[in-house]
């Protein structure tokens, strides 16, 4: 391997009170929605930072108490509660590989010198593919290279395989009294799509299939949580984008829900299964809804301005939820059914200060109107130097939510844009399916369209316009300084797919079948479509300045691959290029690590623009 530059970390931003707010968004102490044990609500767990590394917290409601339960150095984000709220049940895996098992604690803390011990005894290392705790037994699912393992474990038994299949699949959830489990696979070889099979949790013998073919999916959401109720909850896209449907597997007949609303949909259950917790998205916007099961009547509820995130209903009926937009830092909130409206929960310290608003852009593109949203310095007029932040994903989307990220570039001044680009969900099916067969130039052709708009209208000034993205958004970010070459004056690449072939050898299971199923094959079966979605095939025709910052321990994008493109960039030497190394997996649960991050990323920028 070549020796390449390192990227140097500025020790400031800023010779101003902006060094102080860049910060601040990233230190401020920030908290997921706690979740709760079903069976005693008062015992809850969520994870925060509070520590400078995001972990596990413990929050007894009754004596309105809060425990710090992991302290790992490259931090926790995988925690759940069994029904009895006995135990606190973490994910551990190793600095940040994804790769492990699920480990158990008392609720209240382990002895001085214990350690949390192994919580499903029997089963495999393995990234995970589902877990649903019971009050009898716990379904877990791994992921290996051998493919997908789902084992059931029975009070101090072992854990026993009850489904294994080479392609991806998971645990779908189990019925409330724990005789059903719903399983998602892709035995069909498409698990962008997959299919819904029910199986008696005694002996694996099936249920119930169902599928609704090429090209469109099923996802289970959750059985009904009454005893002896066999609906089931999923999404489908039958009409080309992701709405609901009730499944009663024993009967095996299906409702599909119409919700008179655009954008695509998700819910999950209320408690006693009397309505359910609509999430409606629609434009980069997400609000809440209930859909009252007997009546068919769908209500808006009114939570706070913004848009919403993580959700679920309390047995009182309480709404407990997060909120944010990209004015103003997430808070966690509680909506009660008088319809009072509430902060849940205020995280230690000041506050993360606020930021600007982003504006709506809708652009024509070669295969139909690209949303993109655009956040403006407030002392900036003029065409200015701008950031194209691509999201990861690729199935995911920029919304309308608060960023410390998208902040600290506009305190920099530059101009944000962010594209959700075909292969974005939010848009329908048909919008996030467009990139099958030809991933990556698809999505740079709409991120071009939106580029182009924004220097015609004036926002973006084209000498110094830069692309930038982590995960997918950083592959795109080198895809397209390698076949845009003229249009961009920097490449940022966070943990990126650079060699797709080497990427697809050496990633986790799980991504090469979304590989199989986006490219149409393995890179044995069509191996000029991976040729021509990897950024390696390009380097020669890279001219501006390349950042990229890469985990050591990242299943996602491996590291051996970022070397290759590297080495390819050294071999050239007439490219300035420079890297940054980390010892974490696909991104930094550390805040310290990622202010390195984010300086690291402006400064590089502001050198590469002037």
């Amino acid at each position: 391997m070549t020796s390449h530059p390192v990227a140097p970390v500025p020790e400031r931003l800023f010779d101003d009170e902006r060094e102080q707010r860049w910060r601040a968004r990233f230190t401020a102490t920030r908290m997921s929605r706690p979740g709760w044990a079903r069976d005693a609500p008062d015992r809850s767990v969520y994870t925060s930072n509070a520590s400078g590394t995001t972990e596990v917290y413990a929050w007894d409601r009754a004596t309105d108490t809060h425990r710090q339960v992991t302290e790992r150095k490259s931090g926790t984000h995988s925690v759940t509660l069994p029904p009895d709220g006995e135990t606190i049940w973490w994910f551990a895996d190793t600095d940040g590989d994804e790769f492990g098992h699920w480990v158990t604690e008392p609720f209240g803390g382990l002895p001085a010198g214990d350690a949390a011990a192994p919580a499903v005894p029997g089963v495999e290392d393995g990234y995970p593919a589902g877990l649903d705790i019971g009050r009898t037994l716990t379904v877990a699912g791994t992921s290996t290279d051998a493919g997908t393992r789902i084992w059931v474990q029975r009070g101090t038994e072992d854990a026993a395989v009850i489904y294994a299949h080479a392609e991806d699949g998971g645990v779908g959830g189990l019925s409330e009294d724990e005789t059903l489990l719903a399983i998602s696979h892709s035995e069909h070889g498409d698990s962008r799509h997959p299919a819904v099979r029910v199986v008696l949790v005694a002996d694996g013998s099936t249920v119930a299939e169902k599928s609704d073919g090429p090209g469109k999916g099923l996802s289970p959401i959750a059985f009904a949580p009454v005893a002896g109720d066999g609906r089931l909850l999923l999404v489908h896209e039958r009409r080309g984008r992701e709405e609901l449907l009730l499944w009663d597997v024993l009967a095996d007949t299906e409702t599909e829900l119409l919700l008179d609303l655009p954008g695509e949909i998700a819910a999950d259950f209320s408690p006693d299964a009397s309505f359910l917790l609509v999430w409606h998205t629609h434009a980069a916007r997400t609000r809440l809804h209930s859909y009252d099961l007997a009546t068919g009547v769908l209500t808006e509820l009114p939570v706070a301005p913004g848009c919403v995130g993580s959700a679920d209903v309390r047995p009182d009926g309480t709404v407990e939820y997060t909120c944010s937009s990209a004015a103003e830092p997430a808070t966690v909130r509680a909506l009660h059914p008088d319809g009072t409206d509430r902060v849940l929960l205020t995280p230690p310290g000041d506050r993360a200060p606020g930021s600007v608003a982003v504006e709506d852009l809708w652009v024509e593109g070669p295969g139909g109107r690209v949303h993109a949203l655009v956040a403006r310095p407030a002392d900036v007029t003029g065409a200015a130097p701008t950031v194209f932040s691509l999201h990861g994903g690729p199935h995911h989307a920029d919304e309308d939510r608060f960023s410390a990220v998208r902040a600290a570039w506009v305190e920099a001044g530059f101009v944000v844009v962010e594209v959700n680009y075909r292969g974005s969900t939010g848009y329908g099916s048909t919008w996030r399916d467009a990139i099958e067969g030809k991933p990556g130039t698809t999505e740079l052709a709409d991120v071009a369209a939106v580029l182009d708009h924004c220097i015609a209208a004036g926002i973006a000034d084209p000498d110094r316009c830069v692309v930038e993205g982590w995960s997918w958004g950083g592959y795109l970010a080198l895809l397209a300084v390698g076949t845009q070459p003229q249009r961009w004056a920097a490449g940022l690449a966070g943990v990126p797919v650079a060699d797709y072939l080497t990427a697809y050898a050496d990633e986790m299971e799980q991504l090469r079948a979304f590989d199989r199923a986006l490219f149409g094959g393995s890179p044995a079966e069509v191996p000029d479509a991976y040729r021509t979605a990897s950024p390696l095939t390009y380097v020669s025709d890279v001219r501006a300045p390349v950042l990229v910052l890469a985990g050591e321990n990242d299943p996602r994008c491996p590291i051996q691959q970022v070397d290759n493109y590297l080495d390819a960039l050294a071999a050239r030497g007439d490219v300035a290029y420079e890297v940054s190394r980390f010892d974490a997996g696909h991104g930094s649960l550390v805040v310290e690590e990622t202010l390195r991050h984010i300086a690291t990323e402006i400064d590089f920028a502001r050198r590469a623009v002037g």
